[in-house]
């Protein structure tokens, strides 16, 4: 298909897979891969993915079928795409304490 969704708000695994042109196994796979794919269970244990789930497997497969990333490459790419690589949290260890270091010295150096 060309890549649009329909407006829908839930999808069964087939049609997810007839939009990617991809098999169902591979969205399995990409599911147990890229951990932003969370599908509903219906209680017959079926998937029902929404609509942005299908956003992010359409990006998942740009990433992997038309850039050639990896799939440890495209978590990287969708981690960096979100803003998250790069965060304080992310920071190197020893660049935050050497910060912090400097900033109890400035600290010191006015209160004495």
């Amino acid at each position: 298909m060309d890549g649009s969704i329909p407006d829908k708000t839930y999808f069964r695994i087939g049609e997810v897979s007839k939009l990617l042109n991809v098999q169902p196994y591979v969205i399995r796979y990409w599911e147990s891969e890229f951990k932003t794919i969370r599908p509903i269970r219906t209680r017959s244990d079926q998937r029902l993915y929404r609509h942005r789930d299908v956003e992010e497997l359409l990006l998942i497969r740009r990433l992997l079928y038309k850039e050639n990333f990896t799939i440890n490459g495209a978590r990287k790419q969708l981690r960096k795409m979100r803003g998250e690589e790069g965060s304080p949290a992310k920071e190197d260890r020893a660049d935050v304490l050497a910060r912090i270091e400097e900033g109890l010295r400035e600290i010191r150096d006015l209160v004495s």
